[in-house]
This record gives C-alpha cells, structure tokens and sequence, in this order.
C-alpha cells in the first residue's frame, strides 16, 4: 500500500492521503505532550508524506487545535479536519484523567445551528487558520435530534458557502452514522473503533451503506485504543482494560503476524484499508518516533499468507475483505 497516495472523499474536491494523523495524543492524552513536542509530531509525520490531519476541540480543551495551528500554518498541501459539538467554555479541564495538561477552558455539548457556526469560527481562530476541510459532528449519540435539525443544515450551509469542502460526522458507533448516511447529506464519516481486527460491526450496515453511495469512511482507533498495538498485560480496549477472551484473541492474531515476522500493528493499521468504502485510517501520533513507526508499518508488504493464515485460524471470517 502507499500510505501517501491521494484519494478522494466522496464526490467533493477534498483529497486525503490513505495514511492520516490523528491530533487527540498530541492535546496530552493521559500523559503531558507540550508545544514543541507536539509540532515536532506533525512536522516529522508531514515529511514523511501524511497530509491529512484530524483534531477537534476536545483533544485537550483546544490544546490540539492550537498545536496543529503552530505546526501546519503555512503549508498548503495538507488537509485538515476538526469537529463540533462541543464548545469550549472558560472553566476547569473535564475528564482530567484522560486530559493532562491544562488549558483553562471545558468543554460544554452544542448542536444548535448558531452553536455550529460559533464553534467553526472559534476553531479558525485557535488554530490559526482561515479553513478547515472538513467538519464532522462529534459524537452525537446522545444528540441525534439536534444534530440531525440543526447542526446538519449549518453543516451543509457552511459547504455551500465554500467555508469547508465536506461534511462529516465522527463516532465510536456505526447505527447512527448509518441513519445519517440515509439522509443523503453527507461526503464522509469518521468511523473509530467499529472495524478493525477486532471489531468489525461496521460491516453490518455502515459500510455496505456507503459504499452503494459513494460516502467515504475514514478510520479511526484502528489498534482499539491500544490492544492491537502491543496485547500485553496492560492491554487497553476500547480505553478500558480489555476482557481476557479479547486479549487472548489479539494475542492469537499477534502470534499468526509472528510466523510472518510483521508485527500486528501493521496488519490492524492496514486492514480496514481493504474495503472499497474505506478512504483512510488516521492513527493517532503523539511523537516524531510515533509517527516514523505508522508511516513504516503502513507501507510494510504484508503476505498473502498471513491474510490466509487469520481466516483459516478462525480469527477473521472468510467473508470479510482484506488487502
């Protein structure tokens, strides 16, 4: 695979390389990252060839944003996605387990249609930038009403006015995104953690769905928050500690990956990339080192056999696509 080659998103103008970077690590996911760090990640994984860049808000209480500003302004070849429905208030961080450093704001949930506009103008300001390329609807499963009446239509309105160039909407969950597809409305969704090695229930409806609609899917939590990275005794799934029957199963597919010498995490950072609907995967990259590693393991040949291998194992179904 060349994890640098352009395809694009939908039917829109917008280009991705199959090969994104993925900016929560880089807000200070569970440990502390600070500027230099961060911009040192996304300028070492932009020499590498990556050129597409997905943040939002969240990561970090804008802390993301702003470090992707520093590290991106200026290049003009990249594509660069965030998201709303959340909007940043002055106030004590929220999940400060999860985020390390502080920012001085947090984050409140807003799907209304003036909200949405807000929270475009804001990102623009914190990162920096006169636009982004795409936009997604973050997490809306607790919102489907207001996203669907009120942050869709401003979705939709910002694209006409030529503010992003696709909509989008991004979850941990393939049914809604499924409905949202149904509407007709939409150039791509952010997919994370519902196919991959472990999980493929967004083979059940999202993907056929967008694939006979010509609607692009980007995914993300390609390594299940961790698990399909490194299944050892930490092992983290889905960012819980993962059940034994999950750890035994990512360990089983590891010692398949073994016999081939490719490590597992080439093989769950390039498996969804076999579907005909699937655009990209964006891995999330909290260091120059991180993000030499994705580039390597995304270019990484990978035999036939070790695809063979996991069916006939029992640990992938014969059914589903790969490379």
């Amino acid at each position: 695979m060349d994890p640098f080659a352009r395809v694009p998103l939908g039917g829109t103008d917008v280009t991705v390389t199959r090969l994104g970077m993925g900016l929560a690590p880089i807000g200070g996911l569970y440990t502390p990252v600070g500027d230099r760090a961060a911009v040192a990640a996304i300028e070492a994984a932009h020499a590498l060839g990556v050129r597409f860049f997905d943040t939002a808000p969240l990561y970090g209480a804008g802390l993301s944003e702003r470090r992707a500003g520093l590290a991106l302004r200026g290049k003009t070849d990249v594509v660069l996605a965030t998201k709303v429905g959340r909007r940043l208030v002055p106030g004590p961080a929220a999940a400060p387990g999860m985020w390390s450093e502080p920012s001085g704001a947090s984050p409140v949930w807003d799907f209304s249609t003036s909200g949405v506009r807000r929270q475009h103008r804001e990102s623009l300001d914190r990162l920096g930038l006169d636009r982004v390329d795409v936009l997604h609807l973050h997490d809306p499963d607790e919102h489907f009403a207001a996203a669907l009446n009120d942050a869709l239509p401003a979705l939709v309105e910002l694209r006409r006015e030529g503010r992003i160039g696709a909509v989008s909407a991004g979850m941990n969950q393939s049914a809604m995104l499924t409905e949202f597809a149904r509407t007709g409305q939409f150039d791509c969704f952010l997919l994370a953690g519902r196919y991959t090695l472990l999980d493929q229930s967004g083979l059940r409806d999202l993907l056929p769905e967008c694939a006979r609609r010509g609607i692009s899917v980007v995914c993300g939590g390609v390594y299940n928050s961790g698990i399909l990275a490194d299944p050892g005794h930490n092992a983290t799934y889905d960012y819980r500690a993962a059940p034994p029957e999950i750890v035994a199963r990512a360990r089983a597919m590891a010692a398949v990956c073994a016999r081939h010498d490719v490590p597992l995490r080439a093989v769950a950072l390039q498996f969804p990339l076999a579907h005909p609907a699937v655009a990209a995967v964006v891995v999330g990259m909290r260091s120059a080192a991180e993000a030499a590693d994705a580039a390597a393991m995304a270019a990484l040949e990978i035999p036939g056999a070790l695809w063979h291998g996991l069916i006939k194992s029992g640990l992938l179904d014969a059914a589903v696509p790969v490379p």
